[in-house]
């Protein structure tokens, strides 16, 4: 039990806690910031819900992910790293996409402002392929333990960006509204701004693995499509550009069916696709609920951001706890039971009214489930990858996570408009759609179990075979 609480203390999780702070914090801009400014303005449920819809381009990142997993930016890339440099680029389009955001006017940039906001999401979307890629290669491959720690990590700094964040933002736009400020909301986003200029000076301490392994196995498998293409008479630039694409596109996405097989790599992706439909659709509409039936940006700021950051914070950590002792499988079953009860809260707040206490205890509840989803979800899909493409296919099976909740909950607020306002009814209908994702989980726990054990093995017989070839080496240099 010590060296578990070990794991906790190691420095790859304070990096991992920061750049998950840096995925969150964007959702403060799209998400927390976003909603409220719009229904200030007046506009609609379903104009609204469609406005955040921007977050579907979360659910396409890993049709770039390739490219971004074998570009370097010139003179960043060898002065930061690959992964430390893009993240740092896509850091400076959001600041600068902030600069522009706090100049607009929700009732006459509307179509504007969604464009600024869509800017937002897509480089929030590719700094997250290489923030998943940098935190996964920050633990050893056949490191299990701290793998799940390592999750834990990734999911507490994420939510601290948006929790924290948002917190920080709601609260900056009551004290700038309550102080008199004219335009209160340029103020606040103007303010998220310097957040993001400290994130940047925190990530460039955050040291970034070397690569040469990674980009030897890359090269060698470009290398046996372009010698396939020439024996078929295929040479010269064409060659080169066709072996390029296969490795960095096509390659990655076979890898996965190779190695799982084709029937269950379709079952993990269809469980991966439902698993957080129901808790989008929730999470869409969230704010806009509570403020409909009548809490005030304040008392959301302390309930649903402050005390929901500790909550989460508190839970992720021990989930990660249990993930390692009772394993992922059960972790996200037993979570997924508890995700879709928790959504009936919500519908018990709607139906009762405004009370601060059942807030409270609707907030605990769903944060704490949504911690142990969450740590189990991304520790499952670390799990699966590999590592030659680590970027590539995280970014595959977390975009596919993503469409499910994104596309869909575009609609959440149409939803609503359709049900005539009946947020009750809404809940009960987002409880009942995880349950599709926990049949198929269930019906496939023993075959992800075997899988799992398969890549411990393989990395650590990975591993074994590195320190041979490192052994025999050094003989030879010796001899």
């Amino acid at each position: 039990m010590l060296n578990d609480l070990r794991l906790y203390v190691d420095i790859r999780v304070a990096r991992i806690l920061l750049i998950g702070f840096i995925s969150g914090f964007p959702w403060v801009l799209i998400g927390s910031i976003l909603t409220p400014w719009l229904k200030d303005f007046g506009l609609t449920r379903t104009t609204i819900a469609f406005a955040g819809g921007i977050t579907a381009v979360y659910a396409f990142n890993f049709l770039w992910a390739p490219l971004i997993d074998r570009i370097r930016i010139p003179v960043l890339s060898n002065r930061l790293g690959d992964r430390k440099a893009w993240t740092f680029c896509m850091q400076c389009v959001i600041l600068l996409s902030i600069l522009i955001w706090s100049g607009l006017n929700p009732a006459a940039d509307l179509t504007f402002i969604v464009f600024i906001g869509l800017v937002i999401a897509i480089a929030s979307a590719t700094q997250d392929i290489t923030i998943d890629a940098l935190r996964i290669e920050q633990v050893n491959r056949d490191d299990a333990k701290m793998m799940a720690v390592g999750a834990a990590a990734a999911v507490v700094g994420w939510w601290t960006g948006f929790k924290l964040g948002g917190a920080i933002a709601l609260w900056a736009a009551h004290l700038f509204e309550v102080a008199g400020h004219e335009n209160y909301w340029r103020s606040t986003i103007l303010s998220m701004g310097c957040i993001v200029i400290l994130c940047n000076i925190l990530l460039l301490q955050v040291r970034e693995r070397p690569v040469d392994a990674r980009k030897q196995q890359q090269s060698n498998t470009t290398k046996d499509y372009t010698d396939k293409l020439e024996t078929s008479g295929i040479r010269g630039t064409y060659a080169k550009v066709m072996s390029w694409l296969a490795t960095a596109v096509v390659e990655p996405l076979l890898s996965f069916f190779k190695r799982n097989g084709f029937a269950i790599a379709i079952a993990l992706l269809a469980f991966i696709f439902l698993f957080k439909i129901g808790e989008a659709f929730l999470g869409r509409v969230s704010l806009l609920f509570y403020l409909e039936i009548g809490f005030d940006k304040q008392q959301i700021a302390i309930y649903s951001k402050g005390l929901g950051w500790v909550i989460t914070v508190t839970c992720t950590i021990l989930g990660s706890y249990i993930a390692v002792k009772r394993g992922v499988v059960k972790t996200l079953v037993v979570a997924g039971l508890a995700m879709a009860a928790t959504n009936l809260l919500f519908s018990l707040l709607a139906w009762i009214g405004p009370s601060e206490s059942l807030f409270a205890i609707a907030v605990i509840a769903d944060d704490i489930t949504s911690a142990f989803s969450s740590i189990a979800f991304v520790a499952f899909i670390s799990m699966l990858v590999d590592r030659t493409y680590t970027a590539s296919q995280y970014a595959l099976l977390a975009s596919i996570g993503t469409a499910g909740r994104n596309l869909f909950a575009a609609g959440s607020g149409w939803a609503v408009d359709a049900l005539d306002g009946d947020w009750g009814t809404f809940f009960v209908i987002t409880a009942l759609m995880v349950l599709p994702s926990l049949f198929c989980l269930w019906t496939l726990r023993h075959r992800i179990v075997a899988i799992i054990g398969l890549r411990a093995q393989e990395a650590i017989d990975s591993s074994e075979g590195d320190q041979d070839r490192s052994n025999k080496t050094m003989d030879d240099a010796a001899a």
